[in-house]
């Protein structure tokens, strides 16, 4: 079996592979947008009815810590901001208080958690 041929029969299964791998981040990035949700949904009381106060080492600062954390690159840190910029939405028109949750737990993100904040930059 010559070079060529190899190379041959074996690109449909280097395509496959490039395939599964593009499909595979992309629900990755599902995930992470869930889990982002959900560490938000941590401090859904707080967004609610504006109590109780979130505080460091309350579990909804917990939950802001560990989105601190996943924003950690240029890539995730979009990511981490387009998810929250659709939790606002949902939470609207109590999203308002999403803004305020970094302040009162000590994080920065990396980006300004606001309605008309462009993910992109």
């Amino acid at each position: 079996m010559g070079t060529n041929q190899m190379v041959s029969e074996n690109v449909p299964k280097i395509i496959g592979l490039l395939m599964l791998l593009s499909i595979a981040s992309l629900v990755s990035a599902a995930d992470e947008c869930s889990a982002v949700t959900t560490l938000v949904s941590t401090c859904s009381t707080f967004i609610t009815y504006g109590s109780p106060d979130p505080f460091p080492g309350s579990p909804c600062c917990d939950a802001m810590m560990s989105l601190d954390l996943i924003s950690n690159s240029i890539d995730s840190r979009r990511y981490v901001c387009r998810c929250l910029m659709n939790v606002i939405t949902t939470y609207n028109p109590n999203g308002t208080a999403i803004a305020t949750l970094p302040g009162f737990c000590g994080v920065s993100f990396g980006f300004t958690v606001d309605p008309n904040t462009d993910c992109n930059l």
